[in-house]
């Protein structure tokens, strides 16, 4: 299986890309993350919300792979618990089928394509910033992982 992080804006800084890396490096093969960045629209004056989330949609729409399993990043999602976001990756794994995260820029995910997504996950009722949901997001999916193969890495009490 393979995970695939669509996610809205390039260029981040050097923290975030060293953070991002080496919770993908420790992931196995058999879950394996790969990065997909989409810039973000030019933003001006005369820019809606509505318009950039439209640009920001048909983009990530055209990166999604086909019969990929589409989990939507957003604040209304459902609050998993780390021990939760495990069995929900043990379910993809077992599924056999590729998942698509969505991360949207700073106006959210596209409505129609939110709405076609299998799942909704929000990591946090706080506001992040998003570049760092790649970092929570590798490095929740990596203990996510370690707690599925009995890893110390995770130690809940």
């Amino acid at each position: 299986m393979q995970i695939h992080l669509i996610a809205v804006g390039t260029k981040m800084p050097k923290w975030i890309d060293e953070g991002f890396t080496e919770y993908v490096r420790r992931m196995p093969s058999e879950c394996s993350i790969k990065l997909h960045e989409i810039a973000l629209p030019k933003r001006g004056k005369s820019s809606s919300a509505e318009k950039l989330r439209e640009q920001e949609g048909k983009k990530m729409a055209s990166l999604l792979p086909k019969s990929v399993r589409q989990v939507a990043l957003e604040v209304n999602g459902s609050n998993w618990s780390t021990e939760r976001l495990a069995e929900r990756l043990k379910f993809w794994m077992e599924s056999g089928q590729d998942i698509a995260l969505l991360v949207g820029g700073p106006d959210g995910i596209e409505p129609t394509l939110s709405a076609h997504s299998d799942e909704k996950w929000s990591l946090s009722p706080l506001t992040l910033p998003h570049p760092l949901v790649r970092v929570v997001v590798a490095e929740q999916l990596y203990r996510a992982w370690t707690i599925l193969k009995g890893h110390p890495y995770h130690r809940a009490g």
